[in-house]
């Protein structure tokens, strides 16, 4: 069975066929104004064991996942405290705090991440482009998409442009020729109304700023949101895409606005398959910092550790909509306490005098079988990772099974099971096996010792010995301690395992 997706674009079941050598997959990244919560985390943890699924497959995949440090909302953050006086200290704080995120929750690294702020001269080509081809126009500095110059838009989002209402503010409105149309640049620095919107009730007496602003050939400004991750993706990977994940609240018009400003740019199709995550529920609601309904990803991360988190998520296909609440975490506590105890039984076993060449166990090897069968087939039929690990908890049962009734261990068929556990398991799905958090899920590492490696990693900075310096770096990483090196001071965190 060869993999198969359900493209929004066409709202049918495909099997999917990358272009190329490469499967060329983009994913929307975060607005960097806070700190990411278990929503965020959602998108990132289906988009990674897409990642791992395809590589695993044999695929090469070049993955893009970009930060927005250029928007209103980080703009509104300036002058909190400790988050600086620009917005882009603003957009470094959290962006740094976004890293550490995503190295806590053991996500593959992304080729590249791409943050709107180096892209500008990419962007105002791009827009330059589709002012030269009349996809576009300009009005008092600003330059909107002309909605109806490109057929085919609302297909996406499966809308009739007469039924759209207007998508950005008042105040833009008297500029547009449709109310649908969408700004590519906005001229000058950030409004004032946009600004009040995101901006905390105590910092409303604060001298009023406009953020960053970059000269273009119709004035002085600043993109707009939609034509940042055209020019992003198009960068860092082609005209068009084989996968575009994002979540599902951005279908519209965000994603809706990529496909037609990329596809009016480049005469080519824009990316091939639709891939949109459903959203993550809390309290009843949509999980978001405006209603504040959150649980932040260190906060999770802190309490329960990565292999619950990733639990979590697995026990939902990326498509439909997932609930948090303490009987789903206490249910994935559950599941991983499972599934991570019958590889460390399998394991020791193994290891033991009681495991034998001789042995065989036909039920346990029919069973490895079986879940390697059963999960391929599971994440072939559109990622759905909820039969995917049923089929490792099945496994689980098997091993467990078999150290129960025999006194004499099938060593052949407990190493078959610990290869898929830590194949299917821990390649696939980004589960740690055999790692025991603490009370506080932190790894207990001694801080002498780091203190010791990073004490040696700095006198060799000193010393011009650079390669070395990096080698030290990536091997703390290696065992779950990111290093950060700031203006004054080297710093470190111990990802929660």
């Amino acid at each position: 069975m060869t993999l198969s997706v359900t493209n929004t674009l066409t709202g049918e079941r495909e099997e999917f066929e990358p272009r190329g050598d490469e499967v060329l997959l983009y994913v929307c990244g975060l607005t960097v104004s806070d700190h990411a919560h278990l929503g965020h985390a959602r998108l990132w943890v289906h988009a990674d064991i897409m990642h791992r699924w395809l590589e695993y497959q044999g695929y090469t995949v070049r993955h893009v996942e970009n930060f927005t440090d250029v928007n209103e909302k980080i703009v509104a953050r300036i002058g909190e405290d400790e988050l600086g006086e620009t917005e882009a200290t603003v957009a470094d704080h959290f962006t740094n705090s976004v890293i550490q995120d995503m190295r806590g929750l053991n996500l593959k690294r992304a080729t590249v991440y791409p943050r709107v702020s180096e892209h500008i001269p990419t962007i105002i080509d791009l827009v330059e482009s589709l002012l030269d081809d009349g996809y576009a126009y300009e009005a008092n500095g600003s330059v909107y998409f002309d909605v109806t110059a490109f057929d085919g838009y609302g297909d996406l989002s499966n809308q009739q442009l007469d039924e759209m209402e207007a998508q950005t503010p008042a105040d833009e409105r008297a500029e547009k020729r449709h109310p649908a149309d969408f700004a590519l640049w906005k001229a000058g620095g950030v409004k004032p109304d946009d600004l009040n919107e995101h901006r905390s009730e105590e910092l409303d007496q604060l001298e009023t700023t406009h953020g960053q602003t970059w000269n273009a050939p119709w004035g002085e400004g600043r993109p707009g949101w939609h034509i940042e991750c055209s020019a992003m993706s198009m960068d860092h990977l082609d005209e068009t895409l084989d996968i575009h994940v994002g979540g599902r609240d951005l279908m519209f018009p965000h994603h809706e606005n990529e496909v037609a400003q990329s596809e009016a740019a480049t005469d080519q199709q824009f990316a091939r398959y639709w891939l949109h995550v459903g959203l993550l529920q809390s309290a009843g609601d949509k999980m978001s910092s405006s209603i504040g309904n959150i649980l932040t990803i260190k906060q999770a991360l802190d309490e329960h550790g990565v292999n619950v988190i990733r639990m979590f998520y697995l026990a939902t296909a990326y498509r439909s909509e997932q609930t948090l609440g303490q009987s789903e975490l206490a249910e994935a506590t559950e599941r991983w306490d499972r599934l991570n105890r019958a590889y460390e039984m399998a394991v020791d076993a193994s290891n033991s005098t009681d495991a034998y060449a001789i042995v065989e166990d036909e039920s346990l090897r029919s069973s490895v079988s079986e879940t390697k069968s059963s999960f391929t087939s599971a994440m072939n039929n559109d990622f759905n990772v909820r039969e995917a690990i049923a089929s490792l908890l099945k496994l689980a049962t098997s091993v467990n099974r078999h150290l129960d009734s025999q006194e004499r261990y099938d060593y052949r068929g407990l190493y078959m099971a610990i290869e898929a556990f830590e194949a299917l398991g821990g390649e696939v799905c980004g589960l740690k096996f055999g790692d025991q958090p603490t009370g506080d899920g932190t790894v207990e590492i001694a801080e002498e010792l780091i203190e010791l490696i990073l004490d040696v990693r700095e006198t060799e900075r000193e010393a011009g010995n650079y390669d070395r310096a990096d080698e030290l770096r990536d091997s703390l990483d290696e065992i779950g301690i990111e290093v950060q090196d700031n203006n004054e001071e080297t710093i470190y965190r111990v990802n929660n395992q």
